[in-house]
């Protein structure tokens, strides 16, 4: 079994409202959760509302293919935000 663990930050500028934050988060993550079958939650900076950081997990059974889907939802999060992604911390671990 390969999990596969990624941290995104996400700065966006225009956003001037927490709940302006939250309706992008809220997209974001229904739309990711609905085309991989992911686990994603925004995990910090709940209360700034410029910052965006997410994290999500997957499992497969080889890791070449974890760290393919990897790249596919860091992809897709990219061009589904007008934000500038700041820091990307991945980890694919077998167990």
């Amino acid at each position: 079994m390969v999990v596969g663990i990624v941290k995104i930050r996400i700065y966006a500028p225009w956003v001037q409202s927490l709940k302006e934050k939250r309706m992008i988060v809220k997209s974001i993550c229904s739309r990711a959760k609905n085309k991989f079958n992911i686990s994603i939650a925004e995990v910090e900076d709940q209360d700034l509302h410029k910052s965006i950081v997410l994290a999500f997990a997957c499992i497969t059974t080889d890791k070449a293919h974890g760290d393919q889907i990897i790249d596919r939802i860091i992809n897709f999060i990219e061009g589904n935000t007008e934000g500038e992604i700041i820091l990307i911390e991945r980890d694919c671990q077998v167990y």
